[in-house]
């Protein structure tokens, strides 16, 4: 069997959740493979609304099993709060849930260090959620970690001891002024709370599961807040491409499937950062609005811009995308016209490539479109979509040489039309 990918192709916010509870029913496995809490994956169904944080998308499919793979770093406060939400409607967490012990442990030191990071930058800053992410990825690399599976050895008070020691001297060197200590029961608390989930070894389970189950992998963030391939350093700590799905599950690229990339039909960005797009104005303005673009998890406003086709294809050959899925295309249904980036100028020289300098001036070349000014929530198949809106989606199709096989016309799993 194989392992199907479903990533974020922007800078995140593409509605991946929603997607992941649509296609799980095919699915008898989800598994989460990189980033941490500062994701949040929306779910909407049976008139009720969902966040995900470090849980799998699949949670509220029944008989699914949901992993969290070995390249996700894992909040143990976080994780109990969500889980403990979840539990209330009657799910049954501990048994749908699987837990990597190679997935690295967010300690209350390293959200303390995110924070001193983000002062000490200024207006260098890049936007942090300041979940404690970048810190934790940090001592991965450095080799100074704490794992899931350290909670099970006798020492791990010393272990946990001697990592936050570290934290302390590195706080008190930047100055920040804070109380190392002030969710250390809440931790341990949580951390007793985990030990009660089974803690597998990922790679031997997931490889073992594909010998008879199809598996779906669901990624976080986006693919252009990618570690190499983002618009560095304005980016995640962790690969949101496709190949970051065989590091953080543990298997190899021979085993990858389908790959299902999701897309906006316009884009967003939370943060610092590149957005060549982006808009300024009363549209700009209007999208947020007609989208709801605030953060899942933090809140914060989404800056707002037309769809960028030249960073979308970048994403597509980065990651081998199969399958395309378009979301958010109703927010587009009031605009008279609606515009496309279809490529760049740099220095007064058009480029259909994403520049290596982040901070290159680039300058958005728009194709324009007659808007269909039309209701799409309420399509149900092709045959009902208007014809400015089918021709829009055949021109994107023909542009990024991949199709586009699911086309969302709302927060719900009903609202969505299979091509």
């Amino acid at each position: 069997m194989k392992l199907d990918v479903v990533l974020g192709l922007q800078w995140g916010d593409e509605g991946k959740g929603k997607i992941v509870d649509v296609l799980a029913g095919n699915y008898p496995v989800v598994a989460r493979f990189q980033g941490g809490p500062n994701a949040g994956h929306s779910l909407h169904f049976e008139g009720k609304s969902y966040v995900l944080r470090s849980i799998p998308s699949g949670i509220f499919r029944k008989d699914a099993t949901n992993i969290i793979g070995n390249g996700v770093v894992l909040d143990p406060i976080t994780f109990r709060q969500e889980c403990e939400n979840i539990a209330k409607t009657g799910v049954p967490v501990k048994e749908r849930i699987k837990v990597a012990k190679k997935a690295h442990l967010i300690l209350p030191t390293h959200r303390l260090l995110d924070a001193a990071n983000e002062a000490a930058m200024g207006k260098g800053k890049i936007g942090s959620t300041l979940k404690g992410i970048g810190p934790t990825y940090t001592d991965k690399v450095s080799r100074n970690g704490l794992r899931v599976g350290d909670i099970l050895a006798p020492d791990f008070r010393d272990r946990y001891e001697k990592l936050k020691n570290r934290h302390v001297r590195q706080l008190s060197q930047m100055n920040f002024e804070c109380d190392p200590d002030a969710e250390e029961q809440a931790f341990m608390e949580a951390v007793d709370y985990l030990r009660e989930f089974e803690l597998i070894d990922c790679e031997y389970y997931v490889n073992e599961l594909l010998k008879t189950e199809k598996i779906l992998a669901e990624g976080a963030q986006g693919s252009m807040l990618d570690i190499d391939y983002g618009s560095y350093p304005f980016v995640t700590s962790s690969s949101t491409a496709c190949a970051g799905a065989c590091i953080g599950l543990g298997v190899s690229p021979s085993k990858i499937g389908h790959v299902y990339g999701i897309f906006k039909a316009y884009c967003t960005r939370v943060g610092s950062g590149p957005f060549p797009t982006e808009l300024f104005d009363e549209t700009g303005e209007r999208l947020r609005k007609i989208g709801n673009e605030f953060g899942a998890v933090t809140g914060r406003p989404r800056r707002c811009g037309w769809l960028d086709l030249v960073a979308l294809k970048y994403a597509v050959m980065i990651s081998g995308v199969t399958d395309l899925i378009m979301m958010k295309s109703d927010c587009l249904d009031s605009f008279e016209t609606i515009k496309v980036c279809t490529s760049y100028k740099v220095d007064g020289k058009e480029t259909h490539s994403v520049p290596f300098d982040t901070y290159a001036a680039v300058e958005p070349v728009y194709t324009e479109f007659r808007g269909w000014n039309a209701d799409l929530t309420g399509c149900r198949t092709e045959k009902e979509l208007p014809e400015e809106f089918r021709n829009y989606i055949k021109f994107m199709e023909d542009y990024l040489e991949v199709p586009i096989r699911i086309i969302s016309l709302g927060p719900d799993r009903e609202a969505t039309i299979m091509r």
